[in-house]
């Protein structure tokens, strides 16, 4: 299922492929967020044309709507929303976290109300397992129990604990259901060294497909990411996938992947980009998918802004420029175009700059596992 493909000589970073039922992917990847079975704002025909290996979509969500009967009465999350490649699905975990004033933990799984309806559900480790098992997904996350930051100690620790022995359920019911997605176990723990020390040793005993590190995008300051990575990647096996949850800018991907990460995935392109912010190369490639070779020399491309910049396309200034979005994919338009667009909210705009974000991310990739295996990174 998965293989290391290539080591780097400075760093911890290093080239995979992950077999899946709809395709291999090849790392380090990321995957846009199609929370409901949609990337916010572009069709599955232009998602395919960004060529992303991989797209995540979420338990929580598609079990309230449109519900696991009506997907799989279309053939399965792959045919209702005409995506061909491979899926991974959140368990729900950060979702019920979220809705912090709807919800109630217990020992058993999770009790909410749904925010829109009122209408209450339990979901506990087996439920999302079933859920994942229906939406015919290729790999599914374990059902985990969030905890936010700040928070005691004792809590912290309660939380993944809690999260250990929900993992042991998962898998004892994916054995049961007979599931053939592959499951990944999330370590959690805060920003505690012995407690993600514990969660990782844990759930390596329990030999999952893959191994995620979560709850590094709910409030922690971004400073203790690397700390995290430090104590968690050395107890996970260099035989198996290694997941960062939620996080994040570019800089810290490149950060992370130089720790030995693979897979990502976050928000950030496609909500900033609702916002008429942009992700701009500062050294444009004249081709998308072509590696620039300037992320790791003599360490640029591991503080924010090195080998990027952001605008925000609202700003007067660019009312008058006529110079294209990209070089790529919306070379086509012009900045001033795009400016028009955002202040008359035409809903063109947040189409296009989704479809700028997502090609610059993609890309980012691409130069990424290019820099690998030249030896740069």
């Amino acid at each position: 299922m998965f293989s290391v493909v290539k080591k780097s000589k400075k760093s911890a970073a290093r080239l995979t492929e992950l077999k899946t039922r709809h395709g291999i992917i090849r790392g380090p990847f990321f995957m846009p967020v199609a929370t409901k079975a949609a990337v916010k704002n572009i069709s599955a025909e232009e998602l395919v044309v960004l060529e992303p290996q991989i797209i995540l979509s979420n338990t929580y969500h598609l079990m309230l709507a449109p519900g696991t009967p009506i997907i799989k009465r279309a053939g399965g999350l792959h045919a209702f929303m005409q995506w061909s490649g491979p899926i991974l699905t959140d368990s729900g975990g950060f979702q019920v976290f979220s809705l912090s004033k709807f919800r109630k933990i217990t020992e058993h799984g999770v009790q909410f109300a749904d925010p829109s309806s009122g209408t209450r559900y339990l979901l506990p480790p087996e439920k999302s397992m079933t859920v994942q098992h229906e939406l015919g997904v290729d790999i599914a996350m374990a059902f985990d129990d969030v905890i936010g930051y700040p928070a005691e100690y004792a809590a912290v620790e309660q939380a993944m604990q809690r999260t250990t022995r929900w993992a042991k359920r998962c898998i004892a019911h994916k054995k049961k259901i007979k599931a053939k997605y592959a499951l990944f176990g999330i370590v959690q723990g805060g920003t505690h060294k012995q407690l993600r020390l514990e969660s990782a040793r844990e759930l390596v005993k329990l030999n999952f497909d893959g191994y995620a590190i979560g709850g590094v995008a709910v409030g922690e300051p971004r400073n203790k990411m690397k700390n995290i990575l430090n104590w968690t990647v050395a107890e996970l096996p260099e035989t198996k996938p290694r997941y960062l949850m939620g996080l994040g800018r570019p800089e810290e991907i490149v950060t992370a992947v130089q720790h030995g990460i693979d897979m990502f995935d976050c928000v950030i392109p496609t909500r900033e980009a609702r916002h008429g912010r942009l992700y701009i190369w500062k050294n444009p490639s004249p081709a998308p998918r072509q590696a620039r070779g300037t992320l790791s020399r003599k360490g640029r491309g591991t503080r924010e802004g090195t080998f990027y910049k952001t605008i925000n396309i609202t700003n007067a200034k660019f009312a008058k420029d006529f110079s294209p979005i990209n070089q790529t994919n919306l070379k086509q338009y012009s900045k001033a175009y795009l400016h028009h667009l955002f202040k008359t909210q035409e809903p063109l705009a947040m189409r296009l700059a989704t479809l700028h974000n997502l090609e610059f991310y993609l890309t980012l990739m691409a130069d990424i596992r290019k820099n690998i295996q030249k030896g740069l990174l």
